[in-house]
C-alpha cells in the first residue's frame, strides 16, 4: 500500500530534469530522503518537443532518486512551465443550500465549480483554480467561509489555463518513465511554497523564476497569486550570445557561464583572465572576465526589462513591500541581485528551499526551488507519491532485477 509519509516531485526544465523524494516527519517537517538529476535535451523553451528523449531523462533521474531513497517511486506531483500558460480572475456565485444557512464544505466546493465555469477555446485547459477570496452576503475578505452563517456565497478566482497538447505531452512523458501524476502544479506557484515567507505573500511579492528556456513571474498578494507569465527567454539564451561573442562552442559557453559568469562588467578587474576554446580550432586563448561580463549584461537587463513589463501588465498598484524574489539557476551568476535591484527599483533577494530537513544541503540552491516546492505543495495536500518495499535487501534487489530486463529490453 501507499506510505502517505512519502511525498515525490518531478521538476522537467528545460536542461534538466530534477526529482526529489521527501519523507514526511511529525509534526509536518518535511525531510530530503532521495535525490536524482538527468540533462534533458526534449525541450525548447519550457516546452517538450521529443516525448522519447524526456522520457528517458525523467526515467533516469527518478531511478537515481529511488536509489538513493530507498523508496519506488509509482505517483508524483509535476511542475508546468511554458509559454503557452495563460491567467485571468473570474468569479463564482452560489445560495448556500443547508436549512440552517451555515455553509459547509460542499457550498465551497460548489461555488469553486460555479467560477471554473467559462468559455475556453478548445486547444485550453484548466490548470488551477486559486481562491483569492470569498465573499459571505456581500462582505469580503473572508479566509475560510466554513461554518459562517449566510444565504449567499461568491469566490473572487485567480484562474490558470494551459495548453491541451503541452500537458498531454507532459503527461506521457512522465508516464511512460512508468510514473503516474497525482497533480500538474505551475511551476511558480510549487516554487512559492518552497521560497516565499508568508509575510510577502501578505504585503505584495514577485516572485521571478529565470530558468534555462523560460522566466517564470508570479505576483502574490494579500496571500494569493493574483497574475501569472511564462516569457520564453532565460539562461541558454545567456550561453547562446557567449558562444557567438567569444566563438566558442556551446558547451564551452555554458561552462564559462557557470564557472566564471557575472552580470556587472564593472564589478569585474581587467586583468582576471579566463581560457575560451576557439571554434574550429584546436587552439585556446585568454579572454579577461570583463568581456565576459559585457556580453552577460545586455542579456540579462533585457530579461530584467521584459519583467518589469510584466509587472506593469499585471494592473497591480502601488508598491510591493515584499520586493523581488529571485530563483532558478540563472540567479547564481554574480551580481544578480545588484543588477535585478538597479532595474527593477525594488528590494531583491534570491529564494532558496526553506524549511526542508534530511538531504536539504544538496536542494540548498535557487534552482531546486521549484522541485522543492512540489513537495511542500504535495504535503498540503495532505497526499503521498511512492511506495515503499520491505527493506534494504529486497529494494536492492528489486533495483536490480529491474535494471536488468530493462537492459535486455532496451539492447
Amino acid at each position: 500500500m501507499p506510505r502517505k509519509n512519502i511525498v515525490a516531485g518531478v521538476d522537467i526544465g528545460s536542461t534538466k530534469v530534477t526529482v526529489l523524494v521527501g519523507e514526511i516527519t511529525p509534526p509536518g517537517f518535511l525531510e530530503i530522503i532521495g535525490i536524482g538529476e538527468s540533462q534533458v535535451s526534449g525541450l525548447r523553451r519550457g516546452v517538450i518537443v521529443d516525448i522519447e528523449h524526456t522520457s528517458r531523462a525523467v526515467q533516469a533521474a527518478a531511478e537515481q532518486a529511488e536509489r538513493m531513497s530507498g523508496i519506488r517511486l509509482q505517483t508524483v506531483y509535476a511542475g508546468l512551465t511554458g509559454p503557452h500558460i495563460a491567467s485571468f480572475s473570474n468569479r463564482g456565485v452560489v445560495a448556500v443550500s443547508s436549512t440552517d444557512k451555515e455553509i459547509s464544505i460542499e457550498d465551497v466546493n460548489r461555488v469553486l465549480d460555479a467560477a471554473r465555469v467559462i468559455t475556453l477555446p478548445a486547444d485550453k485547459r484548466i490548470i488551477h483554480v486559486l481562491p483569492r477570496e470569498f465573499i459571505v452576503d456581500g462582505y469580503g475578505g473572508v479566509v475560510d467561509p466554513v461554518g459562517m452563517s449566510g444565504s449567499r456565497l461568491e469566490v473572487e478566482t485567480h484562474i490558470v489555463t494551459a495548453s491541451a497538447a503541452a500537458v498531454l505531452n507532459l503527461l506521457k512523458s512522465i508516464q511512460r518513465a512508468g510514473l503516474s501524476v497525482l497533480e500538474l502544479v505551475l511551476n511558480p506557484l510549487a516554487s512559492a511554497e518552497a521560497v516565499l515567507l508568508p509575510a510577502e505573500r501578505e504585503l505584495g511579492v514577485v516572485l521571478a523564476d529565470i530558468g534555462g528556456g523560460t522566466t517564470e513571474i508570479a505576483l502574490f498578494d494579500r496571500g494569493g497569486m493574483c497574475f501569472t507569465s511564462v516569457l520564453p527567454i532565460g539562461g541558454e539564451h545567456i550561453t547562446s550570445d557567449l558562444a557567438v561573442g567569444l566563438r566558442t562552442p556551446l558547451q564551452y559557453a555554458e561552462k564559462i557561464k557557470r564557472e566564471n559568469g557575472c552580470v556587472l562588467a564593472s564589478l569585474m578587474p581587467d586583468a582576471a583572465d579566463i581560457d575560451v576554446e576557439t571554434i574550429g580550432q584546436q587552439q585556446w586563448r585568454k579572454v579577461s572576465r570583463k568581456t565576459v561580463a559585457n556580453i552577460i549584461e545586455p542579456r540579462v537587463q533585457e530579461i530584467f526589462a521584459l519583467i518589469k513589463y510584466e509587472m506593469k501588465k499585471s494592473g497591480v498598484k502601488g508598491i510591493l513591500p515584499g520586493g523581488v524574489v529571485i530563483t532558478g539557476g540563472t540567479a547564481l551568476m554574480d551580481g544578480f541581485v545588484n543588477l535585478a535591484s538597479e532595474e527593477l527599483g525594488l528590494p531583491v533577494r534570491i529564494g532558496q528551499p526553506l524549511n526542508l530537513g534530511g538531504l536539504s544541503d544538496m536542494v540548498a540552491g535557487p534552482q531546486y526551488a521549484t522541485a522543492a516546492g512540489l513537495l511542500h505543495y504535495a504535503v498540503k495536500k495532505g497526499t503521498g507519491g511512492a511506495e515503499a518495499g520491505d527493506g534494504p535487501i529486497w529494494e536492492n534487489a528489486w533495483f536490480r532485477v529491474r535494471d536488468w530486463v530493462r537492459n535486455i529490453l532496451g539492447a
